[in-house]
């Protein structure tokens, strides 16, 4: 029932329950959440990337691609994709970065996109989710730990009643 919370402590997932149970789930997000993002194309999405990743990374490796990827399709292990390629053209070693976020979060608000986006950036700098990938991740969302909360939040919703936004 509450998949996307195992981890979190007892007291916090009775309170989950509760708002699913009175049906006011959906009335808390939509208070903290109202609007939607502006960035429903793949290239609305580049340039959001982008726009994060100059901010927040600018030493980082380029991305050769960003978009919404119909195929994530079991959001309970990602949301988003990170991939890195590396091949040999010529004489020289040639990496790729692309970032893939679920097509599910074309519609939702910006800071649940903010928060994935933050995280899947942090990937171009540190590999395994580890102390100092969280911390990156904060620095480019300082709520990065409560969006990531109510997107988890989110997701349980959609799997009780369906689409909020």
């Amino acid at each position: 029932m509450l998949k996307y919370i195992d981890g979190y402590n007892t007291q916090l997932k009775a309170q989950v329950r509760k708002l699913i149970e009175e049906e006011k789930l959906g009335d808390y997000l939509l208070s903290r959440y109202p609007d939607t993002h502006a960035y429903t194309t793949d290239k609305a999405l580049y340039g959001f990337v982008q726009e994060m990743k100059n901010g927040a990374l600018k030493n980082a490796a380029p991305l050769s691609k960003v978009l919404y990827d119909t195929k994530i399709r079991d959001i309970n292990k990602a949301l988003g994709t990170h991939t890195f390629v590396s091949r040999v053209q010529g004489g020289k070693l040639k990496a790729k970065h692309e970032i893939r976020i679920s097509n599910l979060f074309k519609k939702t608000p910006e800071a649940f996109l903010r928060m994935i986006v933050a995280h899947e950036l942090a990937h171009l700098r540190e590999k395994e989710h580890n102390k100092a990938f969280y911390k990156l991740c904060v620095h480019m969302e300082p709520e990065y730990h409560q969006l990531e909360f109510d997107t988890r939040l989110y997701l349980i919703y959609r799997e009780h009643f369906g689409e909020l936004y």
